[in-house]
């Protein structure tokens, strides 16, 4: 047996074990992605902001397909209370939207209710400023309900399945127990929870850390 597959078998083991003792804990860990603020947006909405056939343009690579592009822009709430250097995350979608946290809600002054990517009827309304034009979505803004990014083999593993919902805690000195934390699984997402920053701030916990699903 070769020295590789000496030692691609001993770190298999060594993972094994450590599942083992996680599980002996009461639950399975997941690393966590701190979420700053960011906005998805149409094409449409791309060319309105800076200029017609405008493309965004890749920042760095992030998990099921989607990038950090290198294009920001300013929001602004109803009070013309304004965020700048608001990251656009690309590809485009079908439609746009905002995400922040509670704390930019405040200074913003919109109310942006906790919900899922995607689900944005009825959200707050923002205006959105780039450098060739000001769109307005009268719907949109929200703070990101916080979740589980997994693949299949991940989900089999902690024993849970796409939309459960599950609690989640962080064993650090804050002890913060995460309740309402949804599942979301496809084969293109690497293990990740994400929370946004005033979560991860309220818990003492940075990007890299992990927490462990409560069962």
């Amino acid at each position: 047996m070769e020295n590789k597959d000496i030692a691609l078998i001993t770190r298999m083991v060594l993972e094994t074990i450590e599942k083992q003792k996680d599980s002996a804990k009461g639950g399975y860990m997941v690393p966590v992605g701190v979420s700053a603020r960011h906005i998805h947006l149409t094409q449409e909405h791309v060319e309105a902001l800076f200029g017609e056939g405008y493309q965004l343009t890749k920042k760095k690579e992030l998990m099921g397909g989607q990038y950090a592009s290198n294009e920001t822009v300013t929001i602004v709430g109803l009070k013309l209370r304004a965020i700048e250097n608001v990251r656009i995350l690309g590809p485009v979608r079908s439609k746009s939207q905002v995400e922040i946290s509670a704390t930019d809600a405040i200074r913003l002054g919109v109310k942006a209710p906790i919900r899922e990517s995607g689900n944005i009827a009825g959200s707050a309304p923002v205006a959105v400023v780039g450098p060739k034009g000001v769109i307005y979505l009268q719907e949109g803004c929200i703070i990101a309900k916080r979740h589980i990014h997994m693949a299949p083999k991940d989900a089999m593993a902690a024993g849970v399945h796409d939309g459960d919902i599950v609690s989640v805690k962080a064993d650090n000195e804050r002890g913060t127990v995460f309740n309402h934390v949804q599942i979301r699984v496809d084969e293109s997402f690497t293990l990740e929870m994400h929370i946004d920053t005033d979560e991860a701030n309220a818990a003492k916990i940075a990007t890299g850390d992990t927490v462990r699903i409560i069962l």
